[in-house]
C-alpha cells in the first residue's frame, strides 16, 4: 500500500498558502480570483501564479507566518509511524511550497517525502518553479496511476480542488469533513470516506487506534 497526501488543510487545519495570500493582499483579491478559479476562467496553475507574484514576505517571514497561523493535525504524526511500522509507504503531494511544507512538518516532528513546487522569495513578489506542467500546479493523479501500475495499493487524502483528479484514481478515498472534495466525491459518484482527524483514518486503514472512532465507508 501507498498513501499520497495532500498538505494545505489536509494535515494543516488551514491552508497555508491561502493564508500568505490573504495576509499578502486582503480577502477581496483573494475571493475575486478564487471566483474566476471556480468559474474555469483560470486555472489553479495561473491562479496559485499570480497569487504568489502578490507575496512579498522573505523565506523567514513566510516560515515565522505559517508557525503562528496554522497546526498540523496532532494525530498527523502517529499515522505515519503507524503506516512506517506496517511497511506502507506515505508521501505528501502538494500544489504548494515544498520548503514551506518540510519545515512545518519538521517542526512537528514529522519526516516523509515531500513533493511540491520551489519557490523563488522575490522580494518584489514570489516565483514558482512548478514541478511539472499540469493546470492544477501539480499533476498528483500521475502519482496515484504509477503507483496502480507498479502493483500497489493507493489511498489518498486530501480536502480541495487540487486534489480532485488524484482522488478518482485512488483505491481508496478520504476526504476533509465538509471540504470541497467531499462535495467533488459525492456528486461525480467518487466513494471516499470523510474525516477530520487522521486519528480516524489510522483506525480505518489499521485498527483501532486509541482515543478513536473507525471511521465509516
Amino acid at each position: 500500500m501507498i498513501v499520497f497526501v495532500d498538505f494545505d488543510g489536509t494535515i494543516t487545519d488551514v491552508d497555508t498558502f491561502d493564508a500568505l495570500v490573504r495576509d499578502a493582499v486582503g480577502n477581496e483579491f483573494w475571493n475575486a480570483v478564487d471566483a474566476e478559479l471556480t468559474a474555469g476562467r483560470r486555472t489553479l496553475r495561473d491562479v496559485l501564479t499570480l497569487q504568489a507574484s502578490r507575496i512579498s514576505k522573505s523565506e523567514a517571514e513566510a516560515l515565522a507566518f505559517v508557525e503562528a497561523t496554522a497546526t498540523v493535525d496532532p494525530a498527523f504524526g502517529p499515522f505515519v509511524r503507524a503506516a512506517t511500522a506496517r511497511g506502507v509507504d506515505v508521501s505528501v503531494v502538494s500544489s504548494g511550497v515544498a520548503s514551506i511544507i518540510r519545515a512545518t512538518l519538521a517542526r512537528a516532528g514529522v519526516d516523509v517525502p515531500v513533493y511540491a513546487n520551489e519557490v523563488d522569495f522575490g522580494a518584489n513578489g514570489w516565483s514558482i518553479a512548478f514541478i511539472d506542467g499540469s493546470d492544477n500546479g501539480h499533476d498528483k493523479a500521475a502519482a496515484v496511476r504509477r503507483a496502480r501500475s507498479a502493483g500497489h495499493a493507493t489511498v489518498y487524502i486530501g480536502d480541495g480542488v487540487s486534489d480532485f483528479d488524484a482522488a478518482g484514481e485512488a483505491d481508496r478515498c478520504f476526504a476533509k469533513a465538509g471540504r470541497a472534495l467531499e462535495a467533488y466525491c459525492r456528486t461525480q459518484g467518487i466513494a471516499c470516506t470523510p474525516f477530520h482527524s487522521f486519528a480516524e483514518i489510522e483506525a480505518a486503514l489499521f485498527g483501532d487506534a486509541p482515543g478513536a472512532d473507525r471511521a465509516a465507508s
